[in-house]
């Protein structure tokens, strides 16, 4: 699957651990469940989803030690509460809030589409359906003329000014998307205009959900081709924009699946500790390129550029430590691929990822990696059409590296 089709169709977590799977079953990757007894395989590659949002696939080589790369598949978006429509001057809006934290103003006047899941009632109970609407809709601003501060003070009031129009009339948004039965949905208002290449020589990549649709899909890759000596995991989680609370996010979803490999393997307790201690966790989600128009808001010292390579992130925010970092790099330099070192400006605090809340339950080493973007949580984002390559190489060498390097470790 190419990335443009991967980001365009990726809508919601849905819609991209669906892809994410397709891309799977086409490299001969076996589907399991959780709470069967699972048969596994030196060298076959597997796959286990929950919540249709969330999916953890793994290889397996010789040796019982982890390497684990974790990304997310959801997006900050709009999220749409229930079937109820607003009605005000003869028009109908959806009722929405915001999921995450979007750069808001970048969500008016734009295509957008409903697309999610729905919950349907069958004769045999309840049947997930996949959703994404054949018509669009918008979030029209107000005029400068009848708002003189819109260019300072943007209106952004979330129950009244970023409620999308979806129709004139008489109008049913469960039957807009179905002819079943709904009874509940998890619904979202998204940007549906397509990728494309910007820049003279096309240097530059523009779209929605490049955070973190970018990490998943070079991870995804680098495991069809990476070859493991040890345990390779890629966990692409859902709900990290909104604090990885949930049975689909990290970790309880990837601890699981892990438990559930030690105990096909017949790995002991000590020998799954010894897996944990000498392996380690790529956490991949993207970082900042320093701006061109606002410098001063990135470390004096430390700047990462589009298309400079892969992103090694340093915050307290961030799991990533002197070790991890020394780790990777040295995995990087094995295989001659470029880094960056990225340090957030003393002021600001920067976000937060999946790494801290992975290393705190797993007790494992981790790393905080990304490509560097510009515009991030915008419905139209901004990245180096190199740094996807160079991501997925980075993650492949990880992943098919022995004890992810510790054993050249030597503490004095």
């Amino acid at each position: 699957m190419e990335l443009k089709q991967f980001l365009d169709g990726s809508y919601t977590a849905y819609h991209t651990t669906s892809n994410a799977c397709e891309i799977l079953k086409e490299n001969g990757f076996v589907q399991l469940t959780l709470g069967d007894s699972w048969q596994l395989e030196r060298g076959r590659g597997y796959y286990v989803t929950r919540n249709g949002s969330s999916v953890v696939a793994f290889c397996l080589g010789q040796s019982n030690v982890f390497n684990i790369a974790v990304s997310h598949t959801d997006s900050p978006s709009l999220k749409i509460k229930g079937d109820r429509l607003i009605e005000s001057e003869g028009l109908k809006r959806l009722n929405t809030e915001k999921y995450g934290g979007g750069l808001l103003y970048s969500y008016f006047d734009r295509q957008l589409k409903v697309a999610g899941r729905l919950l349907v009632e069958t004769p045999d109970g309840v049947e997930q359906q996949l959703a994404v609407s054949d018509y669009n809709v918008v979030v029209p601003s107000l005029a400068i003329h009848l708002n003189r501060e819109s260019n300072e003070k943007p209106p952004l009031k979330l129950q009244t000014d970023l409620l999308p129009l979806f129709s004139q009339g008489e109008a049913d948004l469960y039957a807009s998307l179905t002819n079943g039965k709904v009874l509940d949905a998890d619904l979202y208002v998204v940007p549906a205009s397509e990728a494309f290449e910007c820049g003279l020589h096309n240097e530059f990549l523009c779209s929605a959900r490049i955070d973190n649709l970018t990490s998943v899909y070079a991870s995804l890759y680098a495991l069809t081709e990476a070859e493991p000596q040890g345990i390779a995991v890629v966990a692409c989680l859902d709900n990290e924009e909104i604090g990885s609370g949930t049975r689909q996010g990290a970790p309880s979803f990837l601890k699981q699946v892990l438990n559930c490999i030690c105990a096909a393997l017949e790995i002991t307790p000590t020998e799954q500790m010894y897996a944990a201690e000498n392996g380690m966790v790529l956490s991949v989600d993207n970082g900042h390129a320093a701006h061109p128009a606002h410098p001063e808001k990135h470390d004096p010292m430390y700047r990462c550029r589009l298309n400079g390579g892969v992103v090694v992130k340093h915050h307290v925010n961030y799991a990533t430590d002197g070790l991890s970092a020394a780790v990777f790099k040295r995995i990087l330099q094995d295989v001659n691929l470029p880094y960056q070192d990225l340090y957030n400006n003393s002021e600001l605090s920067g976000g937060s990822t999946l790494g801290l809340v992975t290393a705190r339950e797993l007790g494992m080493k981790v790393c905080d990696i990304g490509i560097a973007q510009l515009a991030m949580h915008s419905a139209c984002e901004t990245c180096g059409i190199e740094d996807i390559e160079t991501m997925r190489k980075a993650v492949s060498a990880f992943l098919s590296c022995t004890l992810a390097g510790t054993e050249n470790i030597t503490v004095r």
